[in-house]
């Protein structure tokens, strides 16, 4: 008998009998990024430097039905998230989906950054990734049954048309992670992709939003607005299924009104 296409894309997408780990899943995108995977039937974990952001979420989660943990860590601490690891493991039994989402922004002139903003910088939007896939890439592998990775990059990580220096290298370096990682873990089916938002007024970027900078973006973005949290959801369900992006490995998918195909 044939199948409806209600039950047809809930197969497709549905993510029933996962888990998610959402690093800097407290913040705007990834928190609505989590709400999203628990509504397709994903159990999630929402990781978070501040532990009142990851609760918020996960509590929201909950209240609509959906089974959601909070976890405080620190995503430059290997320690942390081990221990984070562990919680996981001991709370939900397995880990399917990885979410790197953690990040910090500065629009600081190029001769006025500090070795410490530089390093600081490098240290949240990148090692912070390497330090993840580490770990929860070894327990996907360990668990024999494949997985997804989705690293968060971003529209400046290519041509350099935004003032925001250190974050656009280490979202460059985030690209090359991510297809590294992809081609040396497809053996193991674990797909390992990039989600590159263009420009969504979120936690990071909002103080360095001036007027003038607004007006420049507006220039480069052909449908000539800001992106909404939700709009990313459907790409980052799309690329955590198993089943609808089953082929999709080392990709950088853009989601930014077209703000690249402008600038390339």
């Amino acid at each position: 008998m044939a199948v409806s296409v209600a039950e047809y894309l809930r197969d497709l997408f549905g993510l029933e009998g996962k888990v998610a780990a959402l690093i800097g899943g407290g913040g705007v995108l990834a928190g609505t990024v989590a709400k999203g995977y628990a509504q397709a039937g994903a159990k999630v974990a929402i990781l978070d430097l501040k532990k009142e952001y990851a609760e918020a979420r996960a509590k929201e989660i909950r209240e609509l039905g959906g089974e959601a943990i909070s976890i405080a860590v620190d995503a430059t601490s290997r320690a942390d998230l081990e221990r984070a690891d562990k919680e996981i493991i001991d709370t939900f039994g397995r880990i399917d989906i990885l979410v790197n989402a953690p990040g910090i922004n500065s629009s600081t002139p190029f001769f006025e950054i500090t070795e410490e903003e530089w390093q600081r910088i490098i240290d949240v939007n990148l090692k912070s990734m390497f330090l993840a896939c580490q770990i929860f890439g070894k327990r996907m592998i360990d668990q024999g049954e494949g997985g997804s990775v989705i690293n968060f990059s971003s529209a400046s990580s290519g041509p350099p048309l935004s003032k925001v220096f250190t974050y656009s290298i280490t979202k460059a370096g985030v690209n090359n992670l991510t297809q590294w990682l992809a081609r040396e873990w497809a053996p193991y089916k674990i797909r390992v992709n990039a989600i590159a938002p263009g420009f969504f007024p979120a936690e990071q970027n909002r103080k360095i939003l001036t007027e003038e900078r607004i007006q420049d973006i507006m220039r480069h973005t052909p449908m000539g607005r800001f992106g909404e949290a939700e709009e990313l959801v459907g790409a980052m369900i799309w690329l955590a299924s198993e089943k609808a992006s089953s082929f999709v490995t080392g990709a950088i998918i853009r989601v930014d009104g077209g703000f690249t195909a402008m600038t390339i």
